[in-house]
């Protein structure tokens, strides 16, 4: 091996083709890994399959270069690494809270069988506590290679900014066995490195619940702001008010503590179902009752939303026109995953709405998911003769938006900011009726 290791990455969804792509950036050669054949020809041709600002360019700099591949064939991989990263997705199971392991495991197995002398397998994934030590543990009994080892070093992709996250990441995590893992991982990120980065060199278990306990926090913390506005609600506060005085705390600060209607995704909220389910399955469920709270107030939040849209419009949604912007669970991604957004169209057209759905990024996903709502090519179609719009993801888009832009297409001035990212004066100064969670 030269100074600077040959990596692959196993998967190349989200967090694996962000991965890949950027490592190449760094200057290494990657070889990344499916077993979808149409994914993998997607990315080798330069196209990727989901919407990552930055991205497209990046992946198509680093094909060019040639440091950058796909492929399909795990011995072509085992060939080519020197450190393996395993970036399989890990959703949750159906119909339970826990986490699916399948394809962790399924990959996991079809790497090792035609590892190197010396490689190193590095879990990026979000796994259960004891993943790791039994990853291990199989790779010690199943290995023909000698002197392989398992290291784990959690991710911390925020979609939007992914690409600015793997090249400039905030910390590293890297949980080891070994002095040697330990050197191999910082020859792996010796760019990052040299930036300076900060890193947390610690053990399997410890590793393992860094990613989850941060998702526990920033999910506690941004339930506790939607608590306090339905607080706001029955006293008359306004959250967005509380939410600027508590930021001035140094103690609890500013950032994820806004109001609105709740989080989403392929991560959060099933990461911290997952966490529940591993510490009752650990005897520890006690310690994590609170987040049972934390997921169940971030749901209220979405049917708070079709109440207040409900209420605005006389208390019925038969025969009205809805327009919904936004279908994303956040702007600049195109991941409708658990989107609260599509959540909320979904049940106003259930109970007698007629939505149209407009997002500058997810309509696909968006119609492959609830082909039964209607979509539109601009925010302006998607209000046309809507009794009331609803502000869903906060792209800058319609954060940006002139009132005017659409007061002249509604059948009625009427708007429910579901993110709290509108200026309501300036929305009711144009006849609009503005509602928003937790305000006035």
């Amino acid at each position: 091996m030269s100074d600077r290791p040959r990596l692959t990455v196993i998967g190349t969804g989200y967090l694996g083709a962000t991965h890949a792509v950027c490592m190449a950036e760094l200057g290494f050669d990657v070889l990344g890994v499916d077993v979808v054949e149409q994914k993998v020809a997607a990315l080798q041709s330069g196209q990727v399959p989901f919407f990552e600002p930055g991205l497209p360019e990046l992946l198509r700099k680093n094909l060019d270069t040639g440091r950058l591949s796909f492929t399909t064939s795990f011995e072509e991989a085992g060939a080519f690494g020197d450190v393996h990263f395993l970036c399989v997705g890990t959703p949750q199971k159906k119909g339970e809270m826990a986490a699916d392991m399948t394809y962790v495991d399924a990959a996991f197995r079809s790497l090792v069988p035609h590892l190197r002398d010396g490689a190193l397998v590095v879990g990026k994934s979000t796994v259960p506590a004891g993943t790791a030590e039994r990853l291990a543990a199989e790779l010690e009994r199943t290995a023909t290679a000698r002197d392989v080892e398992l290291a784990w070093n959690p991710e911390f992709l925020r979609e939007g900014f992914a690409v600015e996250d793997t090249l400039t990441p905030d910390r590293l995590v890297f949980g080891v066995r070994s002095e040697r893992a330990e050197a191999l991982l910082r020859a792996a990120f010796q760019p990052v490195l040299d930036l300076p980065t900060p890193v947390v060199v610690t053990d399997f278990a410890t590793a393992q619940l860094v990613k989850v306990a941060a998702n526990a926090f920033l999910a506690t913390k941004i339930s506790f702001i939607n608590a306090m506005a339905e607080v706001c609600e029955v006293t008359g506060g306004d959250v967005k008010k509380l939410s600027e005085a508590l930021s001035h705390d140094t103690r609890i600060g500013g950032r994820f503590l806004h109001a609105g209607l709740g989080f989403g995704g392929g991560c959060l909220p099933k990461d911290i179902r997952a966490f529940m389910a591993r510490a009752g399955e650990l005897g520890v469920d006690q310690a994590l009752s609170f987040l049972r709270e934390v997921d169940a107030i971030n749901l209220r939040r979405r049917a708070r939303m079709v109440d207040l849209a409900r209420e605005l419009i006389g208390g019925n949604f038969d025969g009205k026109r809805i327009g919904v912007l936004g279908a994303a669970f956040k702007p600049n991604s195109d991941d409708i995953r658990d989107s609260p957004a599509l959540d909320v169209a979904a049940t106003v057209q259930q109970q007698g709405g007629a939505v149209t759905v407009y997002d500058p990024q997810a309509m696909e996903n968006a119609r492959r998911v609830h082909p039964e709502l209607s979509y539109a090519d601009n925010a302006v179609e998607a209000a046309r003769g809507a009794d009331v719009v609803l502000h869903l993801t906060e792209w800058a888009e319609f954060r940006q938006m002139d009132p005017a832009h659409l007061e002249s297409v509604v059948a009625v001035k009427n708007i429910v900011d579901g993110r709290n990212a509108l200026d309501p004066q300036l929305w009711r100064d144009h006849g609009w009726t503005y509602r928003a969670l937790g305000r006035p």
